[in-house]
């Protein structure tokens, strides 16, 4: 007895050292990760003040963009994105809606909608799919940029995507959803950093040449890959013709926990990383990819359900393989507005499918552990997600039994437990709420701080509500990877967008 007991205090001993030791260093990541934000936003606002984009709206150098628009029984919101995405403002570009196999009248709508024809299009599969049945065009002018495929259903949207792909004309593509509204602006905003390093080919380094006066002038082959920017909750937003004209927050309170959520993950996380070359994924929402990497890289395997990570990790392998120096840029502008889950059965459906991915990226991409041929994806952004996004809600579930039978078994130090739990909780409101107020003193999307306010209240709620079912649903996610259960690309069940109030005009 003795003997196993002292065994018992040893375990118990390492465990809440581990425990301890693991929670300062998520503090300080977090922390790190703020500060590094914070510098990345004021370096990219004093940027942005001479930057005319009007500019690239009328140059004739501006590359094309292909928009790729996966959509399986997306019937309430596909008209009203479609007409979002035709209104955008740039040079170049075309729209590739992608009816994966829907089973309602998705399809139907569209051609309907933009009087849609089949037309013969010499389909080339650089990415292997599922059968592509038709292609359809519109008769209309005005809808010419418009392409609709219609494909047998891969069970994935990353199957639907790799079709897009090889029918993309132009070299840059932009992944979205059909329950998302784009910013009229974002082609513009997010093809500018491919711009960028284009135009900085050619550097000159070093000090000037004593013989000639010049410095050596060398090649900077950096290529961005791969950029991002913030999403939001359009769920309370106003939509008319596909266009966003009211920002609020979620009325209801599951998306209204999304959006609290959102704002940190990109204006902290996201743009944290973006400093330092480490992103971990591109929004499957939002991003912009360059063709010929994607390609290469294989595309997005068309059995993954963490298309955005795996896509990022791939085109990072292919480059770090091919020793070619890469860039992912991230933007701190919300340029995206998709519709959250308003229920608990759809939401949980979402976040499993993610725990889900979570773990076959980590399982499929394991040799990039701790391998510095993968420069900063294998020693930076891998072992954080394995030990901060995989791992936390295993060690947060065992922490909660532990705790229970600490305090059943009468062995827990209160006054201890006390002072960690409150430091926990402060430092997780103050952190979210900074993000929160960072975002809104910078770009003032919401019109009143009481919407601001009430959205930093989350934060406060959160705890106790919203990351408790974060976990759950992640470790369901987990067990179904584990045990083999099948999981297909399910219908969101969308509610719609909310249409512009009309003001009452006064009668003369």
């Amino acid at each position: 007895m003795p003997e196993q007991r002292a065994t018992w205090e040893v375990i118990q001993f390492f465990y809440e050292s581990f425990i301890f030791y693991y929670g300062v260093s998520l503090l300080l990541v977090y922390a790190l990760l703020a500060i590094l934000s914070f510098i990345a936003v004021r370096r990219f606002l004093k940027k942005e003040q001479f930057v005319d984009y009007e500019e690239i709206t009328w140059a004739k150098h501006a590359p094309g963009v292909s928009i790729i628009a996966p959509a399986f029984n997306e019937s309430v919101t596909i008209i009203t994105n479609i007409r979002s995405l035709l209104t955008l403002n740039y040079p170049r570009y075309e729209v590739i809606i992608i009816n994966d196999g829907s089973t309602d009248d998705t399809l139907e709508k569209m051609i309907a909608q933009f009087s849609l024809v089949e037309v013969d299009f010499a389909y080339n599969e650089r990415i292997v799919t599922k059968p592509v049945k038709r292609v359809f065009k519109s008769t209309i002018g005005a809808y010419e940029k418009l392409t609709v495929i219609d494909k047998v259903n891969g069970k994935s949207k990353a199957d639907a995507s790799n079709a897009g792909i090889n029918v993309a004309s132009f070299p840059y593509f932009l992944c979205t959803d059909v329950d998302c509204i784009l910013e009229r602006n974002t082609l513009l905003r997010m093809i500018k950093p491919f711009m960028e390093e284009e135009g900085k080919k050619i550097k000159e380094v070093g000090e000037p040449c004593p013989e000639c006066g010049y410095r050596h002038v060398v090649e900077d082959n950096r290529r961005v890959i791969a950029t991002g920017a913030t999403l939001r909750m359009a769920n309370s937003c106003e939509v008319e013709d596909g266009v966003i004209t009211r920002i609020r927050p979620p009325r209801q309170l599951l998306p209204r926990f999304q959006e609290m959520e959102y704002i940190r993950a990109y204006v902290i996380g996201k743009l944290g990383w973006s400093m330092i070359n480490a992103v971990p994924n591109v929004s499957g929402g939002l991003g912009m990819f360059d063709k010929e990497i994607a390609i290469n890289a294989g595309g997005y395997d068309g059995k993954s359900f963490a298309e955005d990570m795996d896509m990022v990790t791939r085109m990072v392998a292919y480059m770090t393989s091919n020793k070619l120096k890469y860039k992912i840029k991230y933007i701190p502008f919300t340029l995206c507005w998709t519709e959250g889950p308003a229920t608990l059965k759809v939401f949980g459906r979402q976040r499993m499918r993610w725990g889900r991915g979570l773990f076959e990226v980590m399982s499929m991409h394991r040799r990039i552990f701790f391998n510095p041929s993968y420069g900063s994806m294998g020693l930076i952004v891998f072992p954080y997600n394995l030990f901060f996004e995989f791992l936390a809600p295993l060690i947060e579930a065992t922490g909660i039994l532990y705790y229970i039978y600490l305090i059943s078994a009468g062995h827990i130090n209160w006054p201890y437990a006390r002072i960690l739990l409150v430091f926990a909780y402060s430092f997780s409101v103050m952190i979210t709420s900074l993000a929160i107020l960072w975002d809104q003193i910078t770009f003032h999307y919401y019109r009143r701080w009481t919407e601001v306010l009430g959205l930093c209240l989350m934060a406060f709620l959160e705890p106790f509500i919203y990351h408790p079912l974060i976990v759950f649903f992640a470790l369901r996610g987990y067990f179904n990877f584990i045990t083999g259960k099948k999981h297909s690309w399910g219908n969101m069940q969308r509610q719609g967008f909310r249409p512009a109030q009309k003001t009452k005009e006064a009668v003369v």
